[in-house]
């Protein structure tokens, strides 16, 4: 997989709203000096507060903000628009829904190629959680499972690990029943950047917020702690 990836486990502008670490970092990945950057709200049935929360954010940044609506999409060339961004920003919410809906509009093929060519794919939560081979998700009620993502990344993802306290304990669960392959587990705060389908940079927008590696190993879950750069140090 070629190209720049960006996934959040949780912060950025609707976590974090006074503190831009995370957006800087992401808007320096582009080489643009001012990058166009799409907000895709399709995980959320709240997509209006999240939109808007995002455009406060953004236009405050040395960025050109938009969005994509996929139930009022404001063309009929999703794949030109799409292609003509810098930056694509995925939004948190339903991570199945998510990816039912942009099956349906072929957005899963358009945003592999828009990547391939030179689009940075960020996201968090289940922004993040798409792009990999698969993810541990809340999107059906009362519990977290397994699902199968776009695999454009290889492993699984957890995100929220230190926001939500089941997340840990449910994916150690997880990987011992081989409902999962082992994989990355992001804090809140946490962005994992991957260049050409490789791990890179490790950043965050806490000091404390860290990112793991979790896999089982005979038997045995092993977590191993990602070095990780804080944004806030001078």
């Amino acid at each position: 997989m070629k190209g720049q990836i960006i996934a959040m486990g949780g912060g950025s502008f609707l976590m974090e709203p006074e503190n831009p670490l995370l957006d800087q970092y992401i808007l320096s990945q582009s080489t643009s000096d001012r990058p166009s950057i799409c907000f895709l709200p399709h995980a959320t049935d709240d997509a209006q507060r999240q939109t808007v929360a995002f455009f406060k954010a953004y236009s405050k940044l040395p960025a050109e903000p938009t969005y994509l609506s996929l139930f009022a999409p404001h063309t009929a060339d999703i794949e030109g628009f799409l292609f003509d961004q810098n930056i694509i920003y995925v939004g948190g919410g339903n991570t199945k829904s998510m990816l039912a809906l942009w099956r349906e509009w072929g957005l899963d093929r358009i945003l592999t190629e828009a990547c391939e060519n030179g689009t940075v794919l960020a996201g968090v939560s289940a922004g993040a959680n798409c792009w990999f081979e698969s993810c541990t998700t809340d999107s059906l009620p009362g519990k977290l499972s397994a699902l199968p993502c776009l695999g454009l990344l290889k492993g699984s993802f957890t995100p929220h690990y230190d926001g939500e306290p089941e997340r840990r304990p449910t994916l150690h669960q997880m990987l011992q029943e081989g409902q999962i392959v082992g994989g990355l587990a992001a804090d809140d705060g946490v962005a994992a950047h991957f260049i050409d389908g490789k791990s890179g940079p490790v950043v965050s927008s806490r000091a404390e917020a860290r990112a793991y590696r979790v896999a089982l190993e005979n038997g045995l879950v092993v977590e191993e702690v990602v070095e990780t750069r804080f944004l806030g140090e001078s």
